[in-house]
């Protein structure tokens, strides 16, 4: 992850998504990066935003030690199931492909994520989407489900969140997606999609995220893509 997320195109569509949710968190607001990786996010919320305090936390103590050299953030190891902060702390969590990985119990986690923020607090998630997406990508990543639409939903009502939204993304390049995890890489040792690309190809798989990025801007609607964003309010 911290060789190639700050290149590879899928992290940078993902960024530049993520970004988008948190656009009406005012300056000076507290946000979480809630399983920060080696932390990329931060570090590009950080450029855009240098007025926002930002916090991570992660579980791998390796990718921690990292995160706080590339951003300067006050990174916390630890789990999402109890997360080192008190009570509404924060203005923001943001999770991406968190809530999936076999080490977390959604519930716990969304609990935790409640319980953190003030109210009227902002919660952005980044979640793999349709369960029919399965593949030997979601081993190598460690990813334990995949989300539909409606019960993503569901399961933020249930943890006492309001005012969710949801949309999937990844929506132009989902037939290239089944391509390659159903037919070409459908063994069970395949390797991960999170790879170096040739720089050509990289381009334009990230020319096709940016595409659909003006299109659903302009207001279409995309019923299915690989990756589904939520917002939600404490």
């Amino acid at each position: 992850m911290d060789a190639v997320e700050d290149r590879m195109w899928w992290y940078r569509a993902l960024h530049r998504r993520a970004e988008a949710l948190l656009r009406l968190v005012p300056d000076g607001a507290s946000v979480l990066d809630a399983g920060c990786g080696t932390g990329g996010f931060l570090r590009r919320l950080r450029a855009a935003r240098p007025a926002l305090r930002l916090f991570g936390l992660e579980y791998a103590e390796v990718a921690a030690r990292r995160a706080r050299e590339k951003t300067g953030a006050a990174i916390a190891s630890g789990t999402v199931s109890a997360l080192p902060f008190p009570d509404g702390c924060f203005d923001a969590v943001a999770s991406f492909d968190v809530l999936s990985h076999r080490a977390v119990e959604p519930g716990e986690a969304l609990a935790e994520f409640r319980r953190v923020l003030r109210p009227g607090g902002t919660l952005a998630l980044n979640l793999p989407a349709h369960e029919w997406l399965r593949s030997a990508h979601d081993a190598r990543v460690h990813n334990a489900r995949r989300f539909s639409r409606a019960d993503a939903r569901v399961m933020l009502e249930r943890a006492g969140f309001g005012a969710v939204r949801t949309q999937h993304w990844n929506s132009l390049l989902l037939p290239l997606m089944l391509l390659q995890r159903r037919v070409l890489a459908r063994r069970d040792d395949a390797a991960s999609d999170v790879t170096e690309y040739p720089p050509w190809l990289d381009r334009a798989l990230f020319a096709a995220t940016e595409a659909e990025w003006g299109l659903a801007r302009a207001g279409l609607p995309f019923p299915a893509g690989g990756s589904l964003l939520l917002t939600a309010t404490r």
